[in-house]
């Protein structure tokens, strides 16, 4: 049996706290980094690997990182949308590593003294975190091998075959 070494990677400034992990993502810390008396609204997205893409069955998505890079291109994003939508808190944790069907692979959660600001941050926040983190997927198909994309929905990708 191979034993799993968990690791974790995180910045945090002023309300603002990132991180990239090999660890389950737990939602509850998660929500606890952003809580606060001055917010009437916590909003939580939680992206979870889903069992297709384009058709075909999905087995697992893969992720890496550069993780100096990421890792403050995230907190960059934290604080462009806490500035911009006067939030109480910001909290985006991104799992690296192998990430099976039904588990998170990226949690945001973001708070406001009122819910439109929050629904609108973190929509603007996961919006950015896929357009420019360095993170990448490699998504496993059943039988087919895998497939190296940007971590961007649709993105175009390379068929990559692992030997089975």
């Amino acid at each position: 049996m191979t034993d799993t070494k968990e690791q974790l990677w995180e910045l945090s400034e002023d309300n603002c706290h990132v991180a990239l992990t090999s660890n389950h993502l737990n939602v509850q810390q998660v929500m606890d980094r952003v809580r606060s008396p001055a917010a009437g609204a916590i909003v939580l997205f939680a992206g979870t690997t889903r069992d297709n893409f384009a058709g075909k069955p999905v087995k697992e998505l893969q992720y890496t990182a550069y993780n100096p890079l990421a890792l403050r291109t995230m907190l960059t994003i934290a604080r462009t949308a806490s500035a911009a939508h006067s939030l109480q808190g910001v909290c985006v944790v991104h799992r690296l590593g192998t990430v099976p069907i039904g588990e998170e692979s990226i949690l945001i959660a973001v708070s406001a003294p009122h819910r439109q600001a929050a629904w609108r941050a973190g929509e603007e926040v996961l919006e950015e975190c896929k357009r420019r983190v360095e993170v990448w997927k490699r998504e496993e198909f059943e039988g087919e091998g895998g497939v190296w994309r940007a971590n961007r929905d649709g993105a175009v990708g390379e068929m990559v075959t692992t030997d089975g």
